[in-house]
């Protein structure tokens, strides 16, 4: 339930009343940007996932791709992080979240609804759907950016682990209901018309984020951008890269959760690059049983992000992330087993262990480095581990489909599966292993000039 603090008269007279400021609430609930961002977010996690599902089965089921050109679209959808990742952060510093997330959402549908069109028109071409694949990838850098990075600014340090939990079950159960209904829409309506739904989803998210900044001015996202915070001239855009590189990369405990996330982001990648192929050509099963595959990851994503909070308060923020990632990440290996039967089973198992241990890192890991990063880094730095852990995706994308086409789909799952296993290894042999307290504000801030609502 959602709690409130008590802070004017108002409230002590028994009138129902908002704190004087949100983002001294324990639960992000209490803040009202935070809840229109989270319901946002609803249709467009959904819109995500069944895109996730349908629009590689369009290549494969209306289009013939093969294992390469499958690759090929996995590593497109990924690639922009790569292109525009490190400026976007800087970018986004520089904007207004609430425009850059409404603008994000309205193009990604545009996109997606252009495929059941040319398809219908007969005009769907491999090439074509390459580029709507590419498009939307960067309009996600900056929705992916924009809304981590506007997160903390709304519900501040004690509501901060509660938040992302709320947004990562929120991810593991568009994973179960979007990934489960893309492989549903797919069999009953065809790959293309499918993709209707996710362009509907983004709409519904786009139209929504409109309602963004209209509570509290103090918590509004149509505050001043972060980087203006500071007088004086504003520093060039490659300085501001620069700027956030160097916070990522020379802090121990930041640069072991880019590393462990990378390498996860790798193997987990080149194993759902492969799953099409393998699911419908090699083993004969469904869309409606790949789609449930994929939803086993992701009731292991909810369950983790559900853990995190509980495994935190008992062992620590860094053990509680060291001790998920070492009991976890091994069960990756399982799932290269896959075959009709029992080992179908086995396969989904280590798929649900993994994913466990994912939602579990995803939780506290974010929570860390936004409690590590300054204010007015928070876009740079957020788009520096998206350049890290989503550039990963694009090259293992890439990966796998060079060696499923020169090898098989199967030596592609079990190059994954031993990347999944061996995924612990940085935030082991990190400081991480020893923390067990997220940094005080002061010590987050580090020497930042202190501003209203620094998480850190």
């Amino acid at each position: 339930m959602p709690t409130f603090l008590p802070a004017s008269r108002s409230a002590r007279s028994g009138r129902r009343t908002q704190p004087d400021d949100p983002r001294d609430a324990r639960s992000p609930w209490s803040t009202r940007d935070f809840r229109v961002l989270f319901s946002a977010s609803v249709l467009s996690t959904l819109g995500t996932n069944v895109t996730y599902v349908a629009v590689p089965l369009v290549a494969v089921l209306a289009l013939d791709a093969g294992p390469g050109q499958v690759g090929l679209l996995a590593s497109l959808s990924t690639v922009a992080f790569l292109l525009i990742g490190l400026p976007a952060g800087a970018w986004v510093d520089r904007l207004r979240h609430r425009t850059v997330l409404i603008v994000a959402d309205l193009l990604r549908a545009a996109l997606f609804a252009w495929i059941p069109v040319a398809w219908w028109c007969d005009v769907l071409t491999f090439g074509s759907l390459c580029a709507v694949v590419l498009l939307s990838g960067a309009a996600t850098v900056l929705f992916d950016v924009a809304s981590q990075s506007v997160l903390p600014r709304l519900v501040g340090p004690a509501a901060l682990i509660p938040a992302n939990s709320a947004v990562v079950s929120l991810m593991a159960a568009g994973n179960v209901a979007g990934r489960g209904a893309g492989g549903a829409l797919v069999q009953f309506l065809g790959a293309p018309l499918a993709v209707v739904c996710a362009a509907a989803g983004h709409l519904g998210s786009g139209l929504r984020l409109l309602r963004m900044g209209r509570g509290d001015a103090r918590t509004s996202v149509r505050e001043a951008p972060a980087g203006t915070a500071a007088p004086g001239p504003r520093p060039n855009l490659r300085a501001q890269i620069a700027e956030g590189l160097r916070h990522v990369l020379r802090h121990a405990e930041l640069r072991a959760l880019a590393l462990t996330g990378a390498v996860g982001n790798l193997g987990t990648v080149m194993v759902n690059t492969m799953l099409p192929v393998v699911f419908t050509r090699e083993l004969g099963l469904s869309a409606g049983a790949l789609g449930l595959f994929w939803g086993v990851g992701g009731v292991g994503l909810f369950v983790g992000a559900r853990c995190a909070r509980p495994l935190a308060d008992r062992f620590g923020h860094g053990r509680g992330l060291v001790l998920a990632d070492l009991c976890m990440a091994p069960a990756g290996l399982l799932v290269p087993l896959m075959d009709r039967g029992v080992w179908l089973w086995a396969a989904g198992a280590g798929w649900f262990a993994f994913a466990v241990r994912t939602g579990t890192a995803n939780v506290l890991g974010v929570s860390l480095r936004q409690r590590l990063t300054p204010n007015d880094l928070l876009g740079r730095m957020n788009a520096t581990f998206r350049f890290l852990l989503t550039g990963s995706m694009a090259v293992a994308a890439a990966l796998a489909g060079v060696v499923g086409a020169h090898h098989s789909p199967r030596a592609a799952l079990w190059a994954g599966g031993c990347v999944l296993c061996l995924s612990f290894l940085p935030t082991l042999l990190s400081p991480l292993r020893r923390r067990r307290e997220l940094p005080a504000d002061e010590k987050a801030c580090g020497s930042a000039p202190r501003m209203a609502g620094c998480t850190g």
